[in-house]
């Protein structure tokens, strides 16, 4: 069953370090060959590695444990270390141990040992010295790290769709993109958030997230509350959905921004578009005037359902993604690409 999950708890072990070889070396005419024990290969590391084709952290099982190294051998050969086990994590995937955040894998390709393994151990060869010409003593591996971490996920996309239940963000990702999120006429169809990906002509693409639906209180973890409202932390940029066929729409946009600066300080002052669905209703004629006189962002409005004025969106969503690009390339840093 495919199902979708954005908090794991894992416990890691590294591999253990595998013991140091005990032999004296042998051969016809040569009796005192000396000491000839290797040592023990090093044990396995548990590597976490951000990878872009993984979308949940479903598959990330609850144990994982570095392979063990081999002994070390005789003639001074040392035993082969612990092959390393890689656990693939969506990007965007916080790692936290005791609630501090010790790694965040933002970018495709990005890796974090979890877990060391052990040191192998010496060999009675490592011991010789003109003072112990037989030694006997060998050490054993040392065992791996051992770590319990909280992996948490929160999504990067460069524009998040924000709205109440019902305001027609799934009809509208579905409408600008190849993504396939439920679509039905009651609240909260929407329990995941889905990513839709829009192509332009010139190969450029924008991420997408459709968060699901907010409510009041939502800060205080009420309805979907806290579980989702992290989701558009990573978001460059906002996409207000709004109903327009309701009485007084800019007050959802009120109650929309005050859930987001609640949850996190200056979220609701990110780059945004305010977008009035349901155009195609009568009742959505007499709002969008009134919307637009209370509010001084800028007013897209549109029909997710039939199609209508989709090309204004998708021309201001470019200029959105290009505003941005230009100010991480000042910046210094790389923009996120999909």
């Amino acid at each position: 069953t495919r199902y979708f999950a954005d908090h794991r708890r894992v416990r890691v072990v590294g591999g253990r370090g595998g013991e140091g070889g005990h032999s004296f070396y042998s051969e016809p005419r040569k009796i005192f060959g000396g000491p000839d024990g290797g040592n023990g290969g090093d044990g396995g590391h548990v590597i976490l590695k951000a990878d872009q084709q993984t979308k949940s952290l479903s598959s990330v099982l609850p144990f994982y444990q570095g392979f063990h190294g081999e002994r070390g051998g005789k003639k001074t050969c040392y035993g082969a270390n612990g092959a390393y086990v890689y656990v693939k994590v969506p990007v965007g995937t916080l790692v936290k141990e005791d609630g501090a955040v010790v790694a965040d894998l933002a970018q495709h390709g990005e890796e974090y040992v979890a877990a060391y393994g052990g040191a192998g151990g010496k060999g009675n060869r490592f011991f010789l010295s003109n003072e112990n010409r037989a030694p006997t003593l060998f050490t054993p591996g040392e065992p791996g790290q051992e770590r319990v971490l909280h992996l948490e996920l929160k999504t990067t996309a460069h524009a998040g769709l924000v709205g109440f239940p019902n305001a027609g963000k799934s009809s509208l990702l579905r409408a600008i993109s190849r993504a396939k999120p439920a679509v039905a006429a009651y609240p909260f169809t929407t329990l995941n958030p889905h990513v839709g990906i829009v192509h332009y002509q010139d190969y450029e693409q924008i991420a997408v997230a459709d968060i699901p639906g907010l409510i009041k209180d939502a800060h205080q973890n009420r309805g979907l509350g806290m579980a989702f409202l992290r989701h558009i932390e990573r978001c460059r940029f906002l996409l207000y959905v709004v109903d327009l066929s309701v009485s007084r729409p800019w007050i959802q946009l009120q109650d929309l921004k005050y859930e987001l600066e609640q949850y996190k300080k200056g979220l609701s002052e990110r780059p945004c578009v305010i977008i009035g669905n349901k155009i195609d209703l009568a009742e959505s004629q007499i709002n969008l005037p009134l919307l637009k006189e209370q509010v001084a962002d800028r007013v897209i409005a549109l029909s997710a359902l039939r199609g209508d004025n989709l090309e204004e969106l998708l021309l201001h969503l470019r200029e959105l993604y290009d505003t941005y690009v230009k100010t991480q390339l000042s910046q210094g840093q790389s923009p996120v690409k999909w």
